[in-house]
């Protein structure tokens, strides 16, 4: 059983950033987003016009933050061989009541990709507000300007 990563979270948070699991590199990097082909940190780099490829990741961290955005998983724990959302087993949800406490500016929550996005009624249901991003993934080979121009509608 593989088990997730803590969320960037604080009660700034306005924007809650989903994906699915962590790939095998972001596990042993105990960073998320660590593959370093995942395209994640330069749509929010070119997003947020910060850096975000040169800091190192508590600086990342923080400066999303600053920016009101989270960063999280669907998943808490699943079974897994390799990176592919498809693979993934027996998979637990990750307790999301923890929101109304630890982030109670959340208005929105955009989901890094179909699969994270199958919880979207359930976030809806609640009260948020919902978007499907293309995923980061560079398994999802839509090309990168499009991809941006999707991120960067649905998170402006």
């Amino acid at each position: 059983m593989l088990h997730g990563l803590p969320p960037i979270l604080d009660a700034g948070v306005r924007t809650l950033i989903l994906g699915s699991f962590p790939s095998p590199a972001s596990l042993a990097a105990q960073r998320y987003y660590g593959h370093r082909q995942n395209q994640f940190w330069r749509l929010l780099a070119s997003i947020l016009d910060e850096p975000l490829a040169e800091l190192d990741y508590p600086e990342r961290q923080s400066c999303l933050l600053r920016h009101g955005f989270g960063v999280w998983d669907v998943y808490q724990r699943c079974q897994r061989q390799g990176a592919l959302d498809s693979a993934i087993q027996s998979p637990a949800i990750n307790d999301f009541s923890r929101l109304l406490t630890d982030a109670p500016k959340l208005q929105r929550v955009c989901f890094n990709g179909q699969t994270a996005g199958k919880l979207a009624a359930w976030f809806q249901a609640r009260g948020y507000a919902t978007r499907l991003l293309p995923s980061s993934s560079p398994a999802y080979t839509l090309a990168f300007a499009s991809k941006l121009e999707r991120w960067r509608a649905a998170l402006l």
